[in-house]
């Protein structure tokens, strides 16, 4: 059993388009195409579960870079969620900086509030 990633999908394409184009190069077990939450509307990639590895290989090498409605697939194994690097590094909470941020300036003593 083999997951490959499908990326740069028309957003048209189906999932039984999809599972004909890779079935040409051996059983395929699910097709799933991720869509967006909110509209439902297809992001653009896909995931391909293969029964058989030597299979999911061929098809890897077959169909990488071939063209599917217009545009050049990517097709790689997938990789589980935790592998993968993070793109944009660590996110830290809320924005602009401390409240003590003067951006290089010396800081002003202030006078005392009573």
């Amino acid at each position: 059993m083999k997951n490959l990633y499908v990326g740069n999908l028309p957003h048209s394409t189906t999932e039984s388009e999809l599972r004909t184009v890779f079935e040409a190069h051996g059983a395929v077990e699910r097709v799933s195409i991720v869509t967006d939450r909110e509209t439902g509307r297809a992001r653009g990639f896909a995931f391909v579960e293969m029964t058989d590895a030597s299979a999911a290989d061929k098809a890897i090498a077959a169909l990488n870079g071939t063209e599917l409605g217009g545009r050049a697939l990517t097709i790689n194994e997938a990789k589980p969620k935790s592998d993968r690097p993070r793109s944009g590094g660590q996110r830290s909470g809320g924005g602009g900086g401390g409240r003590d941020d003067y951006r290089g300036h010396a800081r002003q003593p202030r006078e005392p509030r009573w």
